[in-house]
C-alpha cells in the first residue's frame, strides 16, 4: 500500500518516528553526529536527538536558482568548494549563473550561515561516523551538495537520514553514502511540505533556538521555537 500524505503532525513528530526506525536497526555509534540541513531539517533532527541523545551540528548548503524563478533549483553550493548543477541546466544555465552573480550571491549567503549557526570545523568531522539530516528530498541537489561536502572530509561512515525521498533519486544517492534511511520513499515527490499537516517556514531565531536546546541538552519542540510565519509550502529540495 502507497503511502499518501500527510504522514506527520509537524516535523519534530516525523523526526521522533525516524530515530526510532534509525534505532531499531541498531546500536548507534557513541561517536555519530547528528548533522542537520538548515533550516528545515535542524527540526527533524532536534527531535531525533531527544530520542537518540546524540549532539545536534548544522551544516550549510544553498540552492542555486533564477531570481525570476525561485522555487526551480539549477544547482547548489556547501562548503569546500563543492557545486552541483542539475543535469537538464547543462552548461549555458552554469554561466549564467556566475555571470548574473546568482552563484556569487549564494556563496556569501553560504558562508554567513556557517558563521551564524556555527557549523563544526573539518577536524571535528573526520573520522567520526555522520547522520545528515533533512525534512525532506524532492531534487536531490542540496543534499547532495552536502554529502559530497562531508565526504571530502573522510568520516567514519555517512549515513542520510530522511522523513520523505522522491524514489527516483534513491540511485544518485546511494553511491554517496553507507546508509540511506527514510520513512517514506514515494513515486513524483513535488512539495516536502504535503507531507506534513504543518510546515511552517523557520527563520535563523528559530534554527539558532533549536540548536542552542540541544547543546544545552534541552528537548525543544518545533513548535515552541517557530514564529507565526504562514509562509506556503516550499517544494522539496
Amino acid at each position: 500500500m502507497h503511502p499518501s500524505p500527510p504522514l506527520w503532525r509537524d516535523r519534530h513528530d516525523a523526526g521522533h518516528a525516524l530515530a526510532r526506525q534509525l534505532a531499531a536497526r541498531g546500536p548507534l555509534s557513541p561517536e555519530a553526529l547528528l548533522l542537520a540541513l538548515p533550516r528545515g531539517g535542524v527540526a527533524v533532527a532536534a527531535a531525533m536527538a531527544e530520542v537518540l541523545h546524540r549532539p545536534l551540528r548544522s551544516w550549510s548548503v544553498r540552492k542555486i536558482a533564477d531570481p525570476a524563478w525561485p522555487e526551480l533549483a539549477i544547482g547548489a553550493i556547501a562548503a569546500g568548494g563543492v557545486t552541483v548543477w542539475r543535469r537538464a541546466a547543462g552548461g549555458s544555465m552554469e554561466q549564467q549563473a556566475r555571470r548574473q552573480g546568482w552563484l556569487q550571491q549564494q556563496e556569501t549567503e553560504l558562508q554567513r550561515r556557517r558563521s551564524l549557526y556555527g557549523d563544526p570545523a573539518a577536524v571535528e568531522l573526520r573520522g567520526r561516523p555522520l547522520i545528515v539530516v533533512d525534512d525532506g528530498i524532492a531534487t536531490g541537489m542540496t543534499v547532495q551538495a552536502a554529502l559530497r561536502s562531508l565526504r571530502q572530509l573522510q568520516p567514519a561512515s555517512l549515513t542520510l537520514a530522511v522523513p520523505v525521498l522522491d524514489r527516483s533519486l534513491v540511485h544518485q544517492l546511494q553511491p554517496l553514502v553507507d546508509r540511506l534511511e527514510a520513512l517514506a520513499v514515494v513515486d513524483g515527490l513535488r512539495a516536502v511540505g504535503d507531507w506534513y499537516e504543518r510546515f511552517e517556514q523557520l527563520g535563523d531565531g528559530e534554527v539558532l533556538a533549536l540548536l542552542a536546546a540541544q547543546a544545552a541538552g534541552q528537548g525543544c519542540h518545533e513548535g515552541s521555537a517557530v514564529s507565526a510565519d504562514r509562509s506556503p509550502r516550499r517544494s522539496g529540495d
